[in-house]
Order: structure tokens, then C-alpha cells, then sequence
């Protein structure tokens, strides 16, 4: 029923809905179709395509900008046929050409494009030596993202990655500006501590973003201590992964050492269990069905 109500609606429409159902709005990074469908089951109700997630995932590469707009619309599009969910895309520095980005992204699926505002070169977040374009250059990406609606249906979340290159007065002012320009949503990459997003969402208006990824320069909030800071959305870009990616290597370490994997198929997700994610059973009686039309009806 709740799939059927999402259908009706076009990506953007699903996002803002969110938005104002949950507080803040928890986005799951998907880095494929079925985990897709696993934080669908979950309970969330946006989901999020890493630019990390698909340099990693899909081609086995770091985070700097070696991917391309039609590799990650490629994933986008895989994404948006197995979920009813919104997808939040991160789209890096929109590839010489944001108005481009956002044509082709709404139309893989796309509810919200996340554009940055570093060099094209660019890196990791909660990695050392960033670099920044000038804030008129961002301002222009925006304005170019801008541009190319009504014809793509899609929002836009500006990304500053100021606050560790620049400092958090330079940040705020960057996102004021960047909201100015065009963007509907602020995200406010790698702040260190609560009270920054205190600072960040009394002087934005616009929803703010915060980037809960493991191992980096933002500690684990929480929701509750998220929502007393003003903040609007709080993003798992890769949390998954990692402890898809962790129990892979147990599983092959174990299959190599021991000769079997015995000791591990406790964290194995069982055959009925991966069945249920996929409706596998619906698939099957219809496949058959096929068959014994094709056969004359016999049995």
C-alpha cells in the first residue's frame, strides 16, 4: 500500500514528504539495487547514492572524481527500479556541467542532486588538503542546476566542505550564499561537534544535512541530540557497506583457512531470508504459470 502511494508521486515529491514525516529525515546510503531494497524493508524513507559508494563498490576505485556522470546514473537507474524511495545523489562537482548532471540524473531516477563545492580534483570529505573553488564558481554550479528545471524535476543540496578548509564562520557564509543562489537544502560536511550544527542551522535557512559517517571528523550523533540542534536530515552514506564489505572478508578468510565455510554461515544471510527481499516466491509461481501457458496448460 505504502509502495502504491509512493509511485503516485514524482521523486522530488516523495523527498519533501519525508522530509516533513520524520524529523530528522534518516538517509541510508544503498550502494546497489538489493540494499536498496534491505533499508526499504528497514523502515527508511530516502535512501542516498554515494559518490563514494560507487567508485568503491562498483568499480573497486578511491573517492577522487574518477567516475563518470553516466557511471553513477548508471547505478542511480539500477537503484530507482528496485525502491519506491527517494534517492539523494551525490554528484561530486557536477562534471564540468551541473546543468547536465541534473538533466541526466532526474531522469536515472533522481529526487535531490548533492553538488560540492571543491576543485574537480576533488577528495573525501574527512580527508586532509581539500581545496575550494571561490565561492561565485559554487554559486554558478547551483545557478546552472537551477537552470535546467523545470525540464528536471529535481532538488538541490549544496555541499560545503568549508568548515575544515576555511573555518565554520566561512562555512555558514558560504551556505548562505549557496542557499541565495538557487540550492533548496544545505550539507554541512565534516563538522566536529554539536554545537557547530547549533551555529550552522540558526543562520541557514534552509534544512541542513549532517554527514554521520563512521571513522571520520563528525562524531556518532544521535537523533534525538540531531533534532536539538536544529538539523533536518542525518545521513549513513556507507554503514552498510562497511559491515557488508567486513563480513566478506571473514567469509573468504574462513573459506581459504578452513577448507569450508562451517564457522561462518552464522552471519549468513539464510536462502529463505534473501528469498523474502526478493519476492523470489511471487517470481517463481508467475515463471511457472508462464511455462504451463506456453505448454498448452498441462501440469
Amino acid at each position: 500500500m505504502r509502495r502504491a502511494w509512493l509511485r503516485a508521486m514524482t521523486p522530488a515529491e516523495k523527498f519533501r514528504a519525508a522530509l516533513e514525516a520524520e524529523r530528522p529525515l534518516q538517509i541510508a546510503g544503498a550502494i546497489n539495487a538489493y540494499a536498496a531494497k534491505l533499508a526499504e524493508r528497514a523502515g527508511f524513507r530516502a535512501l542516498y547514492v554515494s559518490g563514494a559508494g560507487v567508485a568503491n563498490a562498483s568499480f573497486g576505485l578511491p573517492d577522487l572524481g574518477f567516475t563518470t556522470r553516466e557511471q553513477v546514473a548508471e547505478d542511480v537507474r539500477r537503484i530507482a527500479g528496485a525502491t519506491a524511495l527517494p534517492l539523494l545523489v551525490d554528484v561530486d562537482t557536477g562534471w564540468d556541467d551541473p546543468a547536465a548532471a541534473a538533466r541526466v540524473m532526474a531522469d536515472a531516477g533522481a529526487a535531490v542532486l548533492q553538488i560540492e563545492d571543491q576543485v574537480d580534483l576533488k577528495r573525501c570529505g574527512h580527508r586532509p588538503n581539500k581545496q575550494l573553488v571561490p565561492t561565485d564558481e559554487m554559486r554558478a554550479r547551483i545557478r546552472a542546476m537551477v537552470s535546467a528545471r523545470p525540464g528536471a524535476e529535481v532538488l538541490i543540496m549544496a555541499r560545503t566542505d568549508a568548515a575544515t578548509v576555511e573555518g565554520l564562520d566561512a562555512a555558514i557564509a558560504r551556505a548562505r550564499a549557496y542557499v541565495e543562489a538557487g540550492a533548496d537544502y544545505i550539507f554541512a560536511e565534516a563538522l566536529h561537534a554539536l554545537n557547530d550544527y547549533r551555529a550552522f542551522t540558526s543562520a541557514v535557512r534552509a534544512p541542513v544535512l549532517a554527514n554521520i559517517t563512521e571513522f571520520g571528523k563528525t562524531p556518532l550523533l544521535t537523533t534525538a541530540e540531531l533534532v536539538s540542534a536544529g538539523v533536518r536530515m542525518a545521513l549513513y552514506p556507507l554503514s552498510a557497506f562497511r559491515a557488508m564489505s567486513a563480513a566478506a572478508e571473514k567469509v573468504y578468510g574462513a573459506i581459504r583457512k578452513e577448507g569450508t565455510q562451517k564457522s561462518v554461515t552464522g552471519i549468513m544471510q539464510t536462502r529463505e531470508e534473501l528469498y523474502a527481499v526478493l519476492d523470489y516466491h511471487r517470481y517463481e509461481r508467475e515463471a511457472d504459470a508462464r511455462l504451463q501457458a506456453s505448454q498448452g496448460g498441462t501440469p
